[in-house]
């Protein structure tokens, strides 16, 4: 098994373009680490250090307590399993899963017994025999699993291996990693644009943008506790609102001012903003922090003008305009609306996020 560390790591182009900077990651032995952000924000340079692909150009990676800066691919005892499945069309299932084993020249008794027990695991042997152009997206991907699962690797790598397939196949499929994950007890690293994969799957996830890292944390920090709007706004469905507004001290009671839109915090929200009074912040309020409660008192209500209805199954998605910001929050699918109703729904305050007009960073711990 493997515990991976990078110290100060860069990735830097021969024409200056900085892909990462200054990364400090370590990630336990046997953990379920996921890189989540936006294209180009880093996280497929991160996985190819890993994997011995791209060089470090300023740093160190260690696995374990052993510097791998130089150390080429096939001596990392790492498995990578690709968006585009990159399997041998002219081979069998057996054969593509086997394939690797081969090439390191284990004894066929060896490999006949792991290909054959990876694709009872994945549920493909019945597939063993066909071509990757007999099977479907979902078992193609399988195929990919255990091509990498019998190398037995000490490090697993995924390089966003769901993207290819269709929403109802990517739910289960997340569900066939996390198992894979349990019941290999080895090192997972996973990269994805997909906040759902991200806040499912991981033991924790690192947030990036532009070649930095924003936060590390388990999915429950990340969501409750961001630690700027950037990562605020990359969880969520749909995303969070924000309102511009400012501060209001007096004594120990804080309010966000908007317009005709006050929004008091309670008692152990407000300790850290007493000395903010006048300070511009932008609010943030996620989309399921609301109901409509016809008895929300003065300080919790966000009122305004309804100017769409999603219905999305279990619930509906309405549009607000909010003191001239088209706002989005989910309620009950019961609740029934007119385009240009006047409503008001009542905010969670507990769950409110401040944040600083200028340098977005989180006010609120």
């Amino acid at each position: 098994m493997a515990r991976i560390l990078f110290e100060n790591a860069t990735k830097r182009y021969p024409n200056g373009f900085v892909a990462l900077e200054n990364l400090n990651l370590e990630i336990k032995d046997k953990e379920f680490v996921v890189l989540l952000g936006p294209s180009g924000c880093g996280k497929s340079t991160t996985l190819n250090m890993i994997a011995g692909l791209e060089e470090i150009s300023d740093g160190n990676l260690f696995f374990d307590d052993e510097n791998v800066n130089f150390t080429p691919p096939h001596h990392r005892d790492v498995a990578m399993v690709f968006q585009s499945y990159a399997l041998y069309p002219h081979k069998t299932v057996y054969e593509n899963i086997a394939f690797g084993l081969m090439m390191r020249k284990h004894p066929k008794d060896d490999i006949d017994r792991r290909v054959r027990d990876a694709a009872e695991r994945l549920e493909i042997t019945h597939l063993l025999e066909r071509r990757p152009s007999q099977l479907s997206g979902g078992q193609r991907q399988r195929v990919a699993l255990g091509r990498a699962m019998v190398r037995q690797p000490a490090v697993f790598l995924m390089d966003e291996p769901l993207s290819n397939l269709d929403a109802a196949l990517r739910i289960s499929m997340r569900a066939e990693i996390k198992e894979l994950h349990r019941s290999m007890q080895t090192t997972f690293v996973y990269v994805t644009h997909d906040q759902a994969e991200a806040l499912t799957l991981a033991d924790r996830i690192v947030v990036m943008k532009d070649g930095v890292v924003q936060q590390i944390g388990t999915p429950d920090e990340i969501y409750e506790h961001p630690a700027n709007m950037f990562v605020a706004s990359f969880l969520g469905n749909p995303p969070i609102n924000y309102l511009e507004g400012v501060l209001q001290v007096e004594g120990d009671k804080v309010e966000f001012l908007r317009g005709d839109t006050r929004l008091a915090f309670p008692a152990d929200r407000a300790k850290a903003l007493l000395d903010m009074n006048g300070r511009k912040v932008k609010l943030g309020i996620r989309a399921e922090d609301v109901d409509e409660r016809a008895e929300a008192a003065d300080g919790e209500v966000v009122a305004g003008t309804v100017t769409s209805v999603m219905p999305v199954g279990s619930d509906q998605f309405l549009g607000l305009k909010v003191e001239g910001e088209e706002l989005f929050f989910r309620v009950n699918k019961d609740l029934r609306h007119d385009y240009g109703d006047r409503i008001r729904l009542s905010a969670n305050t507990a769950r409110l996020h401040v944040f600083d007009a200028e340098t977005e960073a989180s006010l609120i711990g």
